[in-house]
């Protein structure tokens, strides 16, 4: 179950994808992650999903990693008197906190903390940016607007306030409820969505504490704004460019991805760029060029991660579309220039023994073109601080923590392997050179670069590398 990439893909599980047979398919396809959207589906669903994914672990042996994306809070436009009205360009349209339907000249607005937050000039995206308002006055729970780009509006339809900070804690009881029930189940990550501020990472890490691992959601200017704080305290970092794209300049969008996976990669925390990658796969067996082009770029800059939403969840061929993405990132890394461009953004090490070993083990297996980096790690953090160097050659992370190896599937060129802590150095060199050749890394007479710690079995003791020679 080796993969001929390192870059990892998430595959979105929904109606086109639930059944165990199409989850195990994905997993031959090439997906590494599976992601479980709390936006829709019931407890009951997604607990066959997860226990679907386990039962495919089991069954191949290989850890796969589950990551539940919760809701959030969802801005929305209450009920109207018809299906659709129409708002017109330049017409006047008030939003307030009534609870009577709308019409074409007025909606209302069930989130009355929004209106703390508008002010003149304002700008409110409506139905992910097809209706733009201008704000021209509020008064209490009530803004009048401008209808600054027109459309047909139906009731609930989502509501964003573009570069404003809202009232409004990133966690609902929705999420919390959901939260919960995923880490009595074992998840290994939990996205966080609506992150505005690096207080809202603080919140969500004291419900999840260790439990799984934390990504943050980047789907807001003040997350981009505040992102070397929150990067600091998340785990993991996903750039949503779905709603950055309605919250900024759609223009932008792709300078800040740039952005955000170079900060991450420095950091040495995982990054995974979302939304739209194959969108037209939802109804075509094959993508446009633009959005190979779109999987290449993410695939150069370094990503951990690419991930499927739709395409996978609701789309026609969840499959054929994971087999497409495989075959994109792979010819991507096969490039002769790929690695030269993810290495024109070189990491320096940091001031501590874990990276003063990795940045040795990556130049040690260049030299020697070692067949692949091995590290023993409980908690995770010496595969991270190899993987940030993105060496030429595959890391190996053997770790007797069953999480960890889960948590470990997300992250650019490791392959996790659950099994028993060394005991002593001879269990350790062998230990390293079998699962190497069992794996599929490695053949007698090739070379391997491991990192230990001694004393064996004590977490963050790494502090050795040793060169071994595979019988």
């Amino acid at each position: 179950m080796r993969r001929l990439r390192s870059a990892k893909i998430i595959a979105t599980l929904g109606p086109a994808s639930s059944t165990p047979e199409i989850i195990r398919e994905l997993f031959d396809a090439g997906a590494d992650v599976f992601r479980l959207n709390f936006s829709h589906g019931e407890h009951d669903v997604h607990e066959a999903a997860l226990n679907a994914i386990r039962a495919v672990e089991k069954d191949t042996g290989r850890p796969i990693g589950i990551i539940v994306d919760l809701q959030g809070p969802k801005l929305r436009i209450g009920e109207l008197k018809s299906d659709k009205v129409t708002l017109e360009k330049g017409a006047l349209f008030t939003l307030d906190s009534s609870d009577e339907p709308g019409d074409e000249t007025r909606a209302p607005l069930p989130h009355p903390e929004l209106f703390q937050a508008l002010q003149r000039r304002s700008h409110i995206s409506v139905d992910d940016g097809r209706i733009r308002l201008q704000v021209e006055r509020v008064t209490g729970a009530t803004a009048e607007t401008v209808v600054i780009s027109g459309g047909e509006l139906s009731a609930h339809k989502g509501v964003n306030l573009p570069g404003a900070v809202l009232p409004i804690a990133p966690l609902t009881g929705k999420d919390r409820d959901d939260l919960e029930f995923a880490l009595e189940r074992g998840v290994d990550w939990v996205a966080l969505s609506f992150v505005q501020q690096s207080a809202d990472v603080e919140k969500a890490r004291k419900l999840v504490g260790r439990r799984a691992a934390l990504m943050a959601k980047i789907e807001k200017p003040s997350a981009v704004n505040g992102l070397a704080e929150i990067i600091d305290l998340a785990d993991g970092i996903m750039v949503a460019r779905g709603d950055l794209g309605v919250e900024l300049p759609l223009e932008t969008v792709p300078g800040l991805q740039k952005q955000i996976v170079r900060a991450a990669r420095t950091a040495g925390k995982p990054v995974v760029v979302a939304t739209q990658m194959l969108e037209s796969m939802i109804h075509a067996s094959t993508p446009t060029r633009a959005e190979v082009s779109d999987v290449v770029t993410a695939v150069y800059d370094g990503a951990d991660a690419v991930m499927l939403s739709a395409e996978t969840a609701t789309g026609e061929y969840p499959v054929d579309t994971v087999t497409t993405m495989s075959r994109i990132a792979a010819q991507a890394e096969r490039d002769p220039l790929y690695l030269p461009i993810l290495n024109a953004e070189w990491a320096e090490p940091e001031a501590t023994h874990v990276d003063a070993l990795s940045a040795a083990a990556r130049q040690v297996a260049d030299t020697l073109g070692a067949a692949a980096a091995v590290t023993f790690t409980s908690t995770g953090a010496t595969a991270l601080r190899a993987a940030r160097k993105r060496p030429g050659v595959p890391v190996l992370a053997l770790t007797h923590d069953l999480r960890t190896a889960r948590q470990l599937a997300l992250v650019w060129g490791v392959h996790s392997v659950h099994t028993d802590d060394a005991t002593d150095f001879d269990d350790m060199d062998e230990r390293a050179c079998r699962i190497a050749r069992e794996q599929g890394f490695a053949k007698p007479g090739d070379t391997l670069v491991v990192t230990y710690g001694v004393p064996f079995g004590t977490p963050g003791a790494t502090n050795t590398l040793y060169i071994a020679s595979v019988a």
